[in-house]
């Protein structure tokens, strides 16, 4: 396989996004602003070395991962990939192998194609092609 996967993205689903966010802040890291009523489910933390941290509510980790527990807090460990089809057939490999599907690929609303896979330990794993603006959509409005 040429099209490999790079590691790029941690993911912390939360339930406390305010304590979450003035404990990241007072550790020192910047956090990018948004509006309402998105700063209440989603924020990306700065970093210097390309990889994106984002802190995502835990009723709209449902929206892009639908096999995310409700309720459940927890990390999503994110790769990326040049292809969009590389998604399909990594996810397609691992699923054939025996490993537990939790979002099959689709086109997601950011305009990248993304699965997600557990791995042996049970741990999320995300995988993302190059985002494509032409596709991008309207996200889903958050819950909650």
């Amino acid at each position: 396989m040429t099209d490999r996967p790079v590691l790029s993205q941690i993911n912390l689903v939360v339930r406390d996004m305010d304590a979450m966010i003035g404990f990241y802040r007072r550790l020192g890291t910047d956090i990018a602003p948004t509006v309402a009523p998105w700063d209440r489910h989603h924020r990306t933390l700065g970093t210097r070395d390309g990889l994106d941290f984002d802190l995502d509510s835990t009723s709209f980790a449902t929206q892009w991962n639908q096999g995310w527990p409700q309720g459940q807090t927890g990390s999503v460990i994110g790769f990326q990939v040049e292809a969009r089809d590389t998604v399909d057939s990594i996810y397609a490999d691992l699923t054939n192998a025996g490993y537990v599907g939790q979002q099959p690929p689709c086109d997601a609303f950011w305009g990248a194609r993304y699965a997600v896979i557990a791995d042996p330990e049970g741990n999320s794993v995300g995988l993302m092609s190059a985002v494509d603006p032409a596709r991008r959509t309207e996200p889903p409005t958050p819950s909650g």
